[in-house]
């Protein structure tokens, strides 16, 4: 049983360090174009998979941090 803790606890540092990564490309210097925020959009999706069977919280904040990343940014647009 400590062998599986032990393996559970280094995926999930692996998690936390892969998350970093995509939160890292996700800056809109980083991703640009329609091609690029797609890839981004399959890595937050990939991600997530494999976090939710994580009880990290360090692995759901990143999730919830990259899921807010695909959300589209509203602009506030005054009529004059």
């Amino acid at each position: 049983m400590n062998e599986l803790a032990s393996m559970d606890r280094a995926l999930d540092e692996i998690l936390v360090q892969l998350g970093g990564i995509v939160l890292r490309l996700s800056a809109p210097q980083v991703t640009k174009s329609p091609e690029e925020r797609r890839a981004l959009a399959r890595s937050v999706h990939q991600f997530s998979i494999c976090a939710a069977h994580s009880r990290d919280p360090r692995v759901q904040q990143l999730k919830a941090e990259l899921d807010e990343t695909l959300k589209p940014q509203l602009r506030l647009v005054a009529r004059r």
